[in-house]
């Protein structure tokens, strides 16, 4: 009797206790439920980027040289090149190949179209680059490879657009090759997440900017990713529910550029470039770099510039603008030209834009340890 009195006393006294524990376990799966049942469009709101080691941060940098950018990418893309010209069909051939050589195996395609335009009929292209095709989300890198046009009585003067924008687009080969193993294998290990590189034709007026004579390319590329089902076979997501992150990159290159914040939306994007700026200053990874803070600047708001984001924003893209403000003095003019150009501020950007890309697309570079009686 009282062996059965207790334990009937027992299983009493255990039972709110056992409906409290389930009771919690029940929250704690609803919590994880609702987590993981978040839709793959709205992933990009909640995405964390890493934080590399400084050891990390270094042996992804080591790959990175300036001077072979400078050969390799920037000089072939210094020379005249408005839509339909000789020059930018050279540019475009320069790009196509340069992405080719990568052990990556980039997926490379063209936008191509013919437009009105105030001197009639052009031809546009477009080059799209997909890390990975089958990634539902994109981090995109954008630049505009076309140079602005001049009349046939400016001709026998080059104009090589420099900062607008051949330097962008050098770095962006100058990323995707210094980068080009960590990208190959974050290809394999995260299929969800992947980079796309977008060179736009026709961002510059080629008589005078209006909403029609200026930015073709974009308009035309926005229009129809919204069109494009995204995965394939999707009824109600397109390629531009898969943009993350929009990164246009223009009029980069000339000396003491300062980015603002023009998309409260990004904003927490544009101070952790900022961080990276600061971490890279402390490790004496930047030249020529006096201040802990020189470039950007999230806190300085600078209003909406018309670019080749535009047509994406419009559309609901979430947008990083990185183009300095005040524009440089040489914007528009013949000294838009290599000599015009501060190699310390663009090796400068392209450690700090490497940094951010592997830190965005959670990519750690493999550190090999030095024997500590090596030389």
């Amino acid at each position: 009797m009282w062996r059965g009195a207790s334990t009937t006393m027992a299983e009493r006294s255990n039972g709110p206790c056992t409906m409290r524990l389930l009771y919690f376990v029940t929250i704690w799966l609803t919590f994880i439920h609702c987590t993981c049942g978040i839709p793959w469009t709205q992933e990009k709101l909640h995405h964390r980027a890493l934080t590399l080691t400084q050891d990390e941060v270094q042996t992804a940098l080591s790959h990175t040289d300036l001077e072979q950018m400078w050969q390799r990418d920037l000089r072939p893309l210094l020379v005249t090149r408005y839509p339909g010209s000789a020059g930018s069909l050279a540019v475009q051939e320069h790009i196509k190949t340069a992405l080719s050589s990568l052990g990556a195996g980039w997926e490379v395609t063209e936008d191509k179209f013919m437009s009105e335009t105030p001197y009639g009929q052009l031809p546009f292209t477009n080059i799209i680059a997909t890390l990975n095709p089958s990634a539902k989300r994109r981090l995109v890198l954008a630049c505009h490879y076309d140079s602005k046009y001049y009349p046939p009585q400016w001709h026998g003067i080059e104009f090589q657009g420099a900062t607008d924008s051949a330097v962008p687009c050098a770095m962006i080969l100058e990323l995707v090759r210094a980068l080009d193993n960590e990208l190959t294998a974050q290809k394999s290990s995260s299929p969800d997440l992947t980079l796309q590189l977008i060179f736009f034709d026709g961002e510059e007026a080629l008589f005078q900017w209006t909403s029609t004579d200026s930015l073709y390319g974009s308009r035309h590329l926005a229009q129809k990713m919204e069109s494009t089902p995204h995965p394939a076979g999707a009824t109600d997501t397109n390629q531009l529910h898969g943009i993350d992150l929009f990164m246009l990159l223009d009029l980069i290159g000339a000396p003491s550029p300062r980015f603002g914040n023009q998309s409260p939306s990004t904003q927490h994007w544009l101070t952790r470039l900022q961080n990276i700026e600061k971490r890279l200053h402390s490790m004496n990874e930047l030249d020529d770099h006096q201040n802990i803070v020189e470039y950007f600047w999230p806190g300085r708001p600078v209003s909406n510039i018309q670019d080749d984001h535009v047509p994406f924003q419009d559309r609901g893209v979430r947008i990083l603008h990185l183009i300095p403000y005040p524009f440089p003095s040489v914007w528009h003019t013949f000294d838009d030209n290599e000599d015009h150009l501060d190699r310390s501020t663009i090796q400068n950007l392209n450690k700090i834009l490497q940094v951010f890309v592997l830190e965005y697309l959670n990519i750690r570079p493999t550190v090999t340890s030095t024997p500590q009686n090596a030389p």
